[in-house]
């Protein structure tokens, strides 16, 4: 068909057109506008249609960038619900309280941040008083709303909780000052202050994140049965520059396609990171307005305070508003800092139209509006703006809202591209500030050493206000709260059923995982609290059983019918389902581990979440949320399959992993076993139910979680030996004792983990056939248990305690040197080393991965059985216990 209107092919040119003379005439119709009025009168009118047709149900493309001004005009701003007098007075306290916190304990050089507070009070002002949730809401009780504080503005909590009399002014003097115990953690830390702080927030990026996870899962809860979180109301607040993380916009279209309206993003755009400018040449604003409006997000820009509405009203030609958009960010804010003389001439001196409207306004409104008057920095704005995020049905939104960073703290602060690093006010600042703030604090009291804290009394008209409203809403917030109800015991009988092992079947530890965890999902009192979680690898993993009986989880259930209906194990979606199937996005199922861990804080309800994946995508990709895992006291099971550097054949280096367990070692709420039997694995599991879901020990912290490694190479599993449950717990057992052919055959131990069990016990029967050497076999299910043990026992001997670590004892008079062999590199079973009295040497997979069979990797790596038997070999001529010339014979004999 020939294009009758544009020059240029177009995807339309492909669709019938049944009246190309009524196209032609809107063609023309748009080009004579163009050329009499103009082409943004042209503009005006293609957007104006366009968004009729939007209301009208016409089904068009939506803009995906509107023009530099606040989404909702002042005209249509909601009646504002309270008081805004007192408001501003406690936003007042508040900031005082803030950047003297902080001015306070720079003398000790702990640091801390003042301008991020400063320009996002009123975000977090207008949320407490009117929208966020507390923990007794009534229409949410024990949930409330999920609050994801910006990091950097956490001094602006602490100064609202002094006010409120949740903090006192030695907590305030020990920001920054944790290690007596009184302090308060620099950022928002669970572990640190488990009563105030939710979520951790400041490692950048991983806040944005997690919100979308933890609505989403809020949803999860509510389809599934387990708890009606429908008044929940996640809030993140982030900053602009934060949004350069690619975590921050990953999930966004996840946000979308859940129509998730239980959540909102309030961007700080203040226009600057943490060195200068976010889009230096651009316009941050405009660009995550496409962005997110591109993803499906409902977008509402705060931009302008009300100083700007007498601008906009003498706007007549639309110049001002092409200015704004034309304006990149760094000039704005250079406006922001320079005198009116300055922005005449370098703003409204940019066309006549402007020049004339300039002509029109005072050098007091001018300075106003460009130095100050911001949406983000006045109650109303934001009230409508948080309204209308909470009015809007099927998406997400976003608010946008504008301000002006280090704002009431001084000209020496605001807008300046050093006032994040800046961490102190003068004593001028400071009076500068109250005056502007209006405080009733004497200049007698500024001629102190330190700068006073603020508060206007307990009984305060201002302290009253405060708590009414947060009564009102349902308590204080943030808030964490813990009703720790111990989840029934599973039965007995799905762990009996792995302890009796395999007969002659082979099974994969990874396969004995699963069918265990599938066998406690059907538990009466706790298998619905299963959270089953899996990025797009569940038939790797053999969970394809699962499928049909729990479910995948999905909003929308199942709207069409899957391929493979007919067969027994066929995909099947459900509003009600179980399992989480995130696709191949690693970091988006931790964010669903991290909400499903630490569901029995922020909902009072206790989910057992276990998420398997590839080990080598482990902690190697996500590392950074374990630790945020660990931050928000999770608990559950994290589970790296197809472990180890050789048991993965034909992947190769990006699959295989020897080196999680190193990274897992470093994380103190990190449990980590690398079991080598199913019967194992069912130990460890059964104890960690119990440890972390019901009675944990006296002494012992229940605020951890599990990482499991579990391997792919099918194996006959035997049944469990009698007594070895403490042993399989604490990280070591004797799995299999040597029988001496003589009695003074020379002898050695052989301590294993995982899949290497199989090398160490095929060696042990070459050492005794071949060498007449003796070895005993342990099976170490854990390197970290034993080290931490033995840590905790050097830490109490230094308090005059005389406790011998559990490696040491359990190794007592074991005859000979011992040999420690993994799939992993050595420094995994070398963390043991120092609390082995005998000789001690290892063996692992140094090195990078590769692909071929498993028995020519581990030849390669020097960890397959003639390996280790030459190994031992020498270890025992070292001592003198067998003749040098038997290591090069073995060598010889194994072509080594």
């Amino acid at each position: 068909m020939p294009n009758p209107v544009g020059k240029l092919p177009s995807e339309l040119d492909q669709l019938p057109d049944r009246d190309a003379e009524e196209t032609a005439e809107w063609a023309a119709s748009l080009d004579a506008v163009t050329e009499h009025a103009g082409p943004h009168r042209a503009a005006y009118l293609m957007r104006r249609t366009l968004q009729h047709a939007e209301s009208a149900g016409v089904p068009v493309p939506a803009l995906l960038e509107t023009d530099y001004l606040n989404t909702i005009p002042t005209a249509a701003e909601p009646a504002f619900d309270g008081d805004e007098a007192m408001e501003s007075r406690i936003a007042g306290w508040n900031r005082w309280n803030a950047a003297a916190m902080v001015t306070r304990g720079s003398r000790l050089g702990v640091g801390g941040h003042i301008a991020t507070f400063a320009s996002a009070a009123w975000l977090y002002e207008t949320g407490f008083n009117h929208f966020f949730r507390g923990k007794e809401s009534k229409d949410s009780p024990g949930s409330g709303d999920q609050l994801y504080i910006q990091g950097h503005a956490s001094p602006g909590i602490y100064a609202r909780a002094f006010l409120d009399g949740r903090l006192t002014e030695e907590h305030l003097d020990n920001f920054r000052q944790e290690a007596g115990g009184k302090g308060l953690p620099s950022y928002p830390h669970p572990r640190r202050l488990p009563w105030l702080w939710e979520f951790p927030t400041v490692s950048m990026g991983l806040g944005p994140l997690s919100a979308i996870y933890q609505a989403r899962f809020n949803r999860y809860l509510t389809n599934r049965g387990i708890k009606d979180t429908s008044a929940s109301h996640v809030w993140a607040f982030l900053g602009d520059g934060e949004m350069d993380e690619p975590e921050s916009t990953a999930a966004l279209a996840l946000a979308a396609r859940e129509g998730l309206d239980n959540l909102t993003f309030v961007i700080n755009c203040n226009l600057q990171r943490l060195d200068g400018p976010v889009r230096a040449n651009f316009k941050i604003v405009q660009e995550l307005e496409s962005q997110f409006r591109g993803a499906g997000w409902n977008v509402v820009k705060s931009l302008w305070g009300s100083a700007w509405d007498e601008l906009f009203a003498l706007d007549t030609t639309g110049a001002l508003v092409r200015r704004l958009r034309a304006v990149p960010d760094a000039q704005f804010q250079t406006y922001a800092t320079r005198d009116v003389a300055y922005i005449r001439e370098h703003f409204f001196g940019a066309e006549p139209a402007l020049v004339e409207l300039a002509k029109l306004l005072t050098d007091a409104k001018i300075a106003e509006c460009f130095h100050t008057s911001r949406g983000g920095h006045e109650a109303r704005k934001v009230y409508a703006a948080y309204r209308a995020a909470l009015a809007h049905q099927g998406a997400p939104t976003v608010v946008l809202a504008q301000t002006v960073k280090g704002y009431t703290l001084g000209t020496g602060f605001e807008s300046r591209n050093a006032n994040h690093q800046m961490k102190k006010l003068s004593g001028e600042q400071f009076r500068t500030m109250r005056d502007l703030l209006e405080l009733p604090i004497p200049d007698s009291k500024l001629t102190e050493e330190l700068v006073p804290y603020g508060h206007p009394g307990a009984d305060s008209p201002e302290v009253r206000y405060l708590q009414e409203r947060r009564a009102e809403l349902g308590g204080p917030a943030p808030a964490r709260r813990v009703h720790a109800v111990a989840l029934p015991e599973p039965s007995e009988k799905a762990f009996q059923s792995v302890y009796k092992g395999s007969g002659k079947q082979s099974v994969a530890t990874t396969m004995a995982f699963v069918r265990l965890v599938k066998d406690l999902m059907r538990d009466k009192e706790t298998g619905r609290r299963w959270v089953p979680i899996v990025p797009d690898e569940a038939r790797t993993f053999g969970m394809e059983a699962l499928f049909p009986s729990a479910g995948i989880y999905s909003p929308l259930g199942q709207t069409y019918d899957p391929v493979d209906r007919d067969q027994i194990m066929y995909y099947k979606e459900a509003k009600d389902g179980q399992i989480l199937n995130e696709g191949i996005t690693e970091a988006g199922s931790m964010a669903d581990f991290i909400a499903a861990a630490t569901s029995y804080a922020t909902h009072g309800e206790t989910m057992i979440p276990f998420y398997i994946f590839y080990s080598m995508f482990g902690w190697q990709r996500t590392g950074d949320q374990m630790w945020q895992l660990a931050d928000q006291l999770g608990k559950g099971f994290i589970v790296g399959a197809t472990a180890g550097r050789t048991t993965l054949t034909g992947e190769g280096l990006q699959h295989a992993d020897g080196h999680s367990h190193l990274l897992a070692a470093t994380n103190p709420a990190s449990l980590n076993y690398d079991p080598a039997f199913a019967y194992e694995v069912a130990v460890i599991v059964k104890d960690g139910l119990r440890r972390m879901y019901g009675q944990a020990a006296p002494g012992e912290d229940s605020d951890v979680f599990y990482y499991l490694t579990v391997y792919n190479e099918p194996m006959p599993q035997p049944a469990m030996p009698e007594g070895v449950e403490e042993g399989i717990v604490k990280g070591l057992y004797r799995f299999k004792e040597g029988v001496p052919a003589k009695a003074d055959s020379p002898r050695l131990q052989l301590l294993a983990s995982g899949t290497a069990i199989h090398w160490v016990l095929e060696a042990q029967e070459l050492l005794a056939a071949e060498w007449g050497v003796t070895a005993d076999v342990w099976s170490a299910t854990s390197w970290g248990e034993l080290r931490r043990d033995a840590l905790e026992c050097d830490e109490a001997l230094l308090r005059g305690e005389q406790r011998t670590p559990y490696v040491t004892r359990a190794l007592e008079g074991a005859p000979g040197p011992v040999l420690a062999v993994s799939d992993w590199m050595r420094q995994v079973p070398d963390q043991i080393s120092q609390w082995v009295e005998q000789d001690y040497s290892s063996l692992g997979t140094d090195g990078f991965g590769l692909s071929d069979t498993r028995e020519a990797a581990r030849r390669h790596f020097g960890v397959d059985a003639r390996s280790i038997t030459v190994a031992a070999l020498a270890q025992l001529a070292r001592r003198g216990e067998v003749p040098a010339s038997a290591v090069k014979e073995a060598r010889e004999r194994y072509g080594l």
